[in-house]
């Protein structure tokens, strides 16, 4: 074709979710954008909001791919700030509120975070992170506090001094932004916009750094994959650090929907009364939310039906077959998501229906299983083993310092994901373990995931892992930690173990049960993974005889 084509400032806009929340400021204007209690935003009200903060940021000396960072729970300035910082041209960077000091020390020193937002409960999380920086000749980041929604004061709040110079969110919320302030859109699209911490499952959490056009597409790959409609209503269950949120924040604004933000730990009381108040349409976060609802369906006479359903999106492990029997028939709509926080979040969703088949992601561009060594696709026979791989426009620009990192995961073209799959006839992908996780005992492959769903049925199991063991003669054999259900008449005793071991005899091949029975509490890290690292270490220092077990 022959033809003199421009591209311009008409026909060419670099993508970001900033342009969702202004266009939800204009179509949505008076619609409810944010509910916390007995505080409610509309769309123009957070847009005045978002504008707000981000003069005031401009204001304080942040320039163009700083990096502003965050500690807070679900509350309505976390959900701003995923707005408010990009227009001021900065890079936003939510951390996960249960870090402990020296981890957070350690992200903060690699951040090099010109401000930090932090909630009044973070405080001292913080606080002692700053003295530890001051020790080491290092210069914390200016502090701003978000009291709770009323107080204007920071001064000796609960108890803690806060650094000179230290400002109030509310405070600067209370400055209007100058007529003449100018949104600082990205140059590029592929500028960042966020850096994700990952959970650290290895011991060694990575900075995952998005950019303006994959938050953007994900965002709308997120509403087509939990099938959002127009002004969804959006119940904060999933932490607004973790990955930002799945990109919901940005999606939600793109709909013009309503963000019911909760500060609380969560609970079924929490969950349903919210569900009833607000007509909520969608929910998210880790299977953990499906135990709490069918435990409390299960104790409660007092359970109303759902006058509608809600859809609820769950990545990670899944919890047996009766749970999830028990929250659909509540009313619930629940899909399985399977992601990483290099994906932004989930990138295939399985909805726990078995008519339905799983969708990947509309705006990633290529989900496939290869062998790792030819790169060819495995067959779809349902038992040949490849990695997962994913390619496209909402993936990771990279990682935070550390390019060393993702030249191996991103070689030849694809990421490699780590995780070991399958995939069936009807082109489903069943994730069979993590490469690292994954037993090789005499030559056959031990799915621990496997296993571990498995241990999960017995009634006396409440949580279990699963990692390899040194064998002289088999190269590796399972080894099982288990914590006991309080109360379930197991008491962790030899006999306890070898019951378990049956158990699992009846529904597994003899080279997939656990050989040893460990049981105890679980490492985990700060967002409730077990560090099965740490267990690996222990299964092979520890002196454990097989069919018996150490009660701790």
């Amino acid at each position: 074709m022959n033809g003199d084509f421009l591209q311009c400032s008409a026909n060419y806009i670099p993508l970001s979710p900033i342009s969702f929340l202004e266009r939800a400021a204009v179509v949505h204007g008076d619609k409810p954008s944010v509910i916390y209690g007995g505080l409610k935003f509309s769309w123009k009200e957070t847009h005045q909001r978002c504008l707000n903060l981000a003069a005031a940021l401009v204001r304080l000396g942040i320039s163009r791919h700083d990096v502003v960072a965050a500690i807070a729970p679900n509350i309505p300035a976390l959900y701003e700030l995923h707005f408010s910082v990009p227009m001021a041209g900065a890079i936003f960077c939510a951390l996960n509120i249960r870090l402990d000091s020296p981890t957070l020390l350690l992200i903060l020193q690699q951040l090099e975070a010109k401000v930090i937002i932090v909630d009044y409960q973070c405080l001292q999380l913080v606080l002692q992170a700053f003295k530890e920086l001051c020790q080491k000749k290092l210069k914390p980041p200016l502090l701003i506090l978000i009291p709770e929604s009323d107080q204007l004061s920071s001064n000796g709040i609960i108890g803690h001094e806060l650094p000179p110079g230290s400002l109030n969110y509310n405070v600067l919320q209370g400055i209007k932004a100058e007529a003449e302030f100018e949104i600082r859109r990205p140059h590029n699209e592929c500028d960042p916009i966020s850096v994700n911490y990952t959970s650290g499952s290895t011991g060694n959490p990575k900075g995952v750094v998005y950019s303006h056009r994959a938050a953007y597409l994900n965002s709308l790959g997120a509403i087509f994959q939990t099938e959002m409609a127009k002004m969804p209503v959006f119940l904060w269950t999933v932490d607004m650090f973790r990955c930002n949120g799945w990109c919901f924040p940005w999606a939600v604004a793109a709909l013009g929907g309503t963000n019911i933000c909760l500060r609380k730990n969560l609970s079924a009381k929490l969950i349903f009364e919210s569900i009833y108040l607000h007509k909520v349409t969608h929910m998210c976060g880790s299977p953990c939310i499906l135990n709490i609802l069918a435990h409390h369906a299960s104790k409660s006479d007092q359970i109303r039906p759902l006058k509608s359903t809600v859809n609820i999106l769950v990545a990670g492990a899944l919890p047996p077959p009766q749970i999830l029997k028990q929250v659909a028939n509540l009313g619930f709509n629940v899909s399985h998501g399977y992601g990483m926080t290099e994906a932004l979040g989930p990138a295939i969703v399985t909805p726990c229906k078995p008519e339905l088949d799983s969708q990947h992601n509309l705006m990633m561009e290529g989900v496939d299983v290869k062998d790792p060594n030819t790169m060819e696709s495995v067959p779809c026979d349902g038992k040949t083993v490849g990695e997962i791989m994913f390619k496209g426009n909402t993936m990771m620009l990279g990682y935070l310092k550390n390019s060393k990192a993702v030249n191996e995961p991103f070689k030849e073209g694809w990421y490699r994901s780590g995780d070991l799959a399958i995939r069936h006839p009807n082109g489903y992908i069943q994730m069979k373990d993590r490469a690292r996780d994954m037993i090789m005992s005499g030559g056959e492959a031990i799915s621990t995931l496997e296993v571990e769903a498995v241990l999960l049925t017995h009634p006396c199991v409440l949580e279990a892992a699963v990692v390899g063991r040194n064998d002289d003669c088999l190269g590796k054999t399972p080894c099982a930690f288990v914590k006991l259900k309080e109360g379930s008449g197991c008491d962790g005793n030899p006999s306890t173990s070898k019951e378990i071991m049956k158990f699992c005899g009846e529904k597994l091949p003899a080279h997939m049960v656990p050989k040893v029975v460990v049981f105890g509490d679980l490492p985990l890290n700060s967002t409730g993974k077990i560090q099965k690292f740490v267990l690996r270490e222990k299964a092979n220092k520890e002196v454990y005889a097989d069919t018996t077990s150490l009660h701790e």
